[in-house]
């Protein structure tokens, strides 16, 4: 029979979080260690892009809402953006989406604010 050498304790405590962190996966990627530890370093590298990914949908998704609000009113999205930093409104992206989605009297109210040009 042949011998296997026992692991060391740091050895096995690795290769056990290793597994435990697998636990979701599907079939090898579950049970075997070096399948395990492949898929959780992809799946690392896949969680490390898109975290920073997700902040630049969402930048999209608050510029497209901010632009059919605006053309709703009849400005286009780059005019209204630079009416407000003329009228020195220094409010970002999400809070304008916000409330061109939520407060419509208060969005237009910066419609207005944005086609005088702060005048």
């Amino acid at each position: 029979m042949t011998h296997v050498k026992g692991l060391t304790v740091a050895s096995r405590r690795r290769r056990k979080r290793i597994l435990r962190e697998a636990q979701g996966y599907r079939g090898t990627r579950r049970r075997l260690y070096r399948a395990a530890k492949e898929a959780l370093m992809h799946a690392g590298q896949y969680a490390y892009e898109h975290r920073r990914l997700r902040k630049r949908d969402f930048r999209r998704l608050w510029i497209a809402r901010i632009n059919a609000a605006a053309r709703a009113r009849g400005i286009a999205y780059s005019q209204f953006m630079s009416g407000l930093q003329r009228a020195g409104v220094s409010l970002n992206r999400k809070s304008l989406a916000e409330m061109a989605v939520q407060d419509e009297r208060a969005f237009a109210e910066l419609v207005k604010l944005a086609q005088s040009g702060g005048q």
